[in-house]
């Protein structure tokens, strides 16, 4: 099991640097886990994370690539919900990358 050091908390992530338990996330984590994938979050990054978050509590589940876009696009827009603009952002693994900056489990289809 590792470990993720935020403030006083210890923070457990299961094998794939995923959250264990999901109650863990906050924007002080969202923030810990970027920096540990070398990524500074922008408000861009923001717009996405809170998406995904709202993506899953009305379905249950993190989207994988696909439906990621397809959502981003209808709530965002087609100028964001593009994979060109993802990658570019989640370093060409977006679902899967911004699924764990979000705090939620890995996209069942992502390896």
């Amino acid at each position: 099991m590792n470990v993720l050091n935020v403030g006083a908390r210890a923070i457990e992530l299961d094998k794939d640097g995923f959250l264990v338990e999901l109650s863990d996330w906050s924007a002080e984590v969202a923030s810990a886990l970027a920096t540990a994938e070398n990524i500074e979050l922008s408000p861009e990054h923001w717009e996405i994370l809170e998406l995904l978050r709202s993506f899953y509590a009305e379905f249950q589940l993190s989207p994988a690539t696909r439906p990621l876009i397809k959502y981003t696009a209808l709530k965002l827009g087609p100028d964001k919900g593009n994979s060109l603009h993802l990658n570019r952002l989640f370093k060409g693994t977006p679902a899967k990358l911004a699924a764990k900056l979000a705090g939620l489990p890995k996209p069942t289809n992502c390896l």
